[in-house]
């Protein structure tokens, strides 16, 4: 999905949490995708590695779970989405191009809405 958006350019894919973290660290990408359930080491600990050796990454949590505590915890990391893999398929792009315009993004299914939304940070 994100390859057809021709603004967008896909340099790395990582099979869990370690390697997100390395990658992220060799490559310092203006945004990372994580999953909340990732062998080896969780999104939420990813998502904080990456904070410190790369802090200007804009993260987007892209997972199935819509526990809201789950939801406060990645947030709390720092990242600034939260979309459903129930719902990418018409929300991820927004919420890509909205965090890198500055906004933060949550999922509708998590908001108990129909569709998602930016909201300023």
């Amino acid at each position: 999905m994100l390859q057809t958006a021709s603004e967008l350019r896909v340099v790395a894919e990582a099979g869990d949490g370690l390697e997100a973290v390395q990658k992220a660290n060799e490559l310092k990408p203006d945004l990372i995708l994580l999953d909340i359930g990732l062998p080896n080491l969780d999104g939420l600990e990813a998502a904080n590695r990456i904070r410190q050796v790369a802090p200007d990454a804009a993260i987007i949590f892209l997972t199935q779970n819509c526990d809201k505590d789950v939801v406060r915890a990645a947030l709390s990391t720092g990242a600034r989405g939260y979309v459903l893999k129930a719902d990418a398929g018409r929300e991820l792009l927004t919420a890509v191009a909205g965090i890198l315009g500055g906004d933060s993004f949550v999922s509708g299914g998590v908001k108990g809405g129909d569709s998602g939304g930016t909201e300023e940070s």
